[in-house]
């Protein structure tokens, strides 16, 4: 079959982005949607495919902790002469509690997998995106210390300093904010695209957000956690989760399925509340401001220098290409 679009999103085969993919496949039968991620063997578009009597879904590895890998999904994506990209969505996202972990490249794995694997995914994306495309970041109100979420604030000093900590700071620095920090990141990043968006390339009419899905129990984010730790996020607090928003005094705590409707309405709804829209963050289906740290331009601009440094490699024609967003 022919498809007239193609939409992308990482992560798509468990949890919040599997939900998402199941809603974004229903309302767009006409494109191809791809289901990114480290480990899957296709169960998670076989499933869709089958529960919407369609076929318009398929799975494709893709590990964001490998910027070779990455590089070869991308280089395998252009070969495949998709269509278009009408969405992307960069949705998948890991937490290591426990001691640093580094991928393969050598970075903090939090941050080489939830920032810098998306971002060189993008930018080696570019040229495939249809005008008018959407780019979604998946970000958390983790990132905001202003909001409730039990997770430790964030702390941004310097992307090279996330990237690369010193034993110092990794000793002083635990999982959970380094996860929370990343999801910052995610935010600064989505403000940084945007401008250049904007500013370069006005006439493609790209957009980016990012959204807060909320605390969702039962999800696969907690995997790397202990044996007790995965056991209550998985099996208790989903069946407690009206307890939960009242005991936490907030409503943003979430089903997987809600929230992925509302990715899902970023990536491909029709609303006025969200076609068009850039450079605005979401918290499900309300946009909202996100933390004061999120709004500095100053950091905003000091992850994306970093980010296009590190990923060009010194090459100033690599460096060239990754800014020209054409």
């Amino acid at each position: 079959m022919a498809y007239k679009s193609t939409i992308l999103i990482t992560g798509g085969t468990s949890g919040l982005g599997y939900h998402a993919a199941l809603d974004i496949a229903r309302a767009c039968p006409a494109s191809q949607v791809i289901l990114s991620s480290r480990s899957d063997k296709e169960q998670a578009a076989a499933s869709i495919n089958q529960a919407l009597g369609q076929s318009n879904v398929v799975y494709a590895p893709l590990d964001l902790g490998d910027l070779a890998g990455v590089r070869a999904y991308a280089r395998e994506f252009a070969a495949a002469q998709h269509a278009p990209l009408r969405a992307l969505v960069l949705n998948a996202g890991l937490q290591f509690p426990g001691e640093v972990k580094t991928t393969v490249d050598g970075l903090e794995a939090t941050f080489g997998i939830n920032h810098v694997g998306h971002a060189l995914l993008f930018h080696l994306l570019v040229p495939h995106l249809a005008d008018n495309a959407r780019v979604v970041v998946t970000s958390s109100g983790t990132h905001d210390p202003e909001q409730w979420s039990g997770m430790p604030p964030p702390i941004y000093a310097s992307a090279e300093a996330l990237a690369h900590p010193t034993p110092e700071l990794a000793a002083s620095h635990s999982g959970r904010q380094r996860y929370a920090t990343s999801k910052l990141c995610n935010v600064l990043w989505t403000y940084a695209l945007a401008r250049r968006l904007s500013e370069r390339c006005p006439q493609r009419g790209i957009t980016v957000a990012a959204l807060d899905p909320g605390l969702m129990p039962g999800t696969g984010l907690g995997r790397e956690a202990g044996a007790a730790a995965r056991f209550l996020f998985s099996q208790v607090m989903p069946r407690a989760i009206p307890v939960l928003r009242v005991l936490a005094r907030t409503g943003n705590i979430h089903r997987p399925a809600e929230s992925g409707a509302a990715l899902a309405r970023l990536a491909v709804g029709e609303e006025e509340e969200v076609r068009g829209v850039t450079g605005k963050y979401f918290e499900g289906r309300r946009e909202i401001r996100s933390s004061r740290d999120s709004y500095d331009v100053e950091k905003q601009e000091e992850l994306w220098r970093w980010t296009v440094g590190f990923l060009s490699g010194g090459d100033e024609e690599a460096r060239r290409r990754f800014e020209e967003l054409r």
